[in-house]
């Protein structure tokens, strides 16, 4: 079956794109929990929404530009590096947020959704746009 011969084929290179991928997401998340003044998994795991939603957006802002990424890289290199920078817009979008909105550490642990929705939605938005421009 040729379907199949193309599916062993390509297997590994999927099972290399899949677990850097995922520890770039992994490392994501590591940075932006450590940037962060609340405790996003304790505040979650006591349901605080705005942290989840918090925590999801800026998640989601870095995913966006890395499948982004992925669907146009040359090599896992091109996805590491670009990777970067959109961890970096993230971590921006974050220290942006902070400066707009002095209050967003207290807010958050508040678990009030408008601080939660907010963070998250800047993030998701940031990160669509520097997904679009990820081009190689």
């Amino acid at each position: 079956m040729p379907e199949l011969d193309w599916l062993v084929a390509v297997f590994p290179n999927f099972v290399r794109y899949v677990v850097v991928s995922f520890a770039l997401a992994a490392l994501f998340l590591w940075i932006y929990v450590l940037i962060t003044p609340w405790r996003e998994f304790t505040l979650i795991r006591a349901g605080n929404s705005a942290a989840a939603t918090a925590l999801i957006g800026a998640l989601l802002g870095f995913c966006l530009p890395l499948a982004n990424t992925i669907a146009h890289s040359v090599s896992l290199t091109d996805v590491v590096l670009w990777a970067l920078v959109a961890l970096a817009v993230q971590v921006i979008v974050h220290v942006g947020m902070r400066l707009m909105l002095p209050d967003l550490k207290q807010a958050i642990e508040a678990d009030r959704a408008a601080a939660g929705i907010a963070a998250g939605g800047f993030a998701v938005c940031f990160g669509l746009i520097t997904a679009a421009c990820l081009t190689t």
